[in-house]
């Protein structure tokens, strides 16, 4: 699995590319979400569209990931779901828990609303 960081404003974007399984991703996210929030980015946005398998391990890690940026007052949201991921969210009813986009510019978008509201 490869992970590509890139900025859009104060905003954080991670680019996922491969298999998020044991031992081949989920340690990866968490090292990169780890070092992110220690550097007080906490608005980060997954980019899902490249990943083209997630077993139980790599949903748990997104969870982790959800749970260790929400606890430090940022938010995550996820973007690009294919149908596989998202059938495995809502068979897990994680889908209820994230926020999704089609769309990177509405995912962007919808940090700036959520200041507002």
């Amino acid at each position: 699995m490869e992970i590509v960081e890139r900025s859009a404003g104060d905003i954080t974007i991670l680019d996922v590319t491969g298999r998020m399984t044991l031992g081949e991703g989920d340690e990866a996210l968490r090292d990169k979400v780890n070092s992110l929030v220690s550097q007080g980015k906490k608005k980060l946005i997954l980019n899902l569209a490249a990943v083209a398998y997630i077993d139980s391990a790599g949903l748990g890690e997104i969870v982790r990931t959800y749970t260790t940026v929400s606890r430090q007052g940022g938010s995550l949201k996820l973007l690009g779901l294919t149908k596989r991921i998202t059938d495995l969210l809502s068979i897990t009813k994680l889908l209820t828990v994230f926020e999704t986009y089609d769309d990177e510019a509405d995912a962007v978008r919808s940090f700036s609303t959520a200041a507002r509201a």
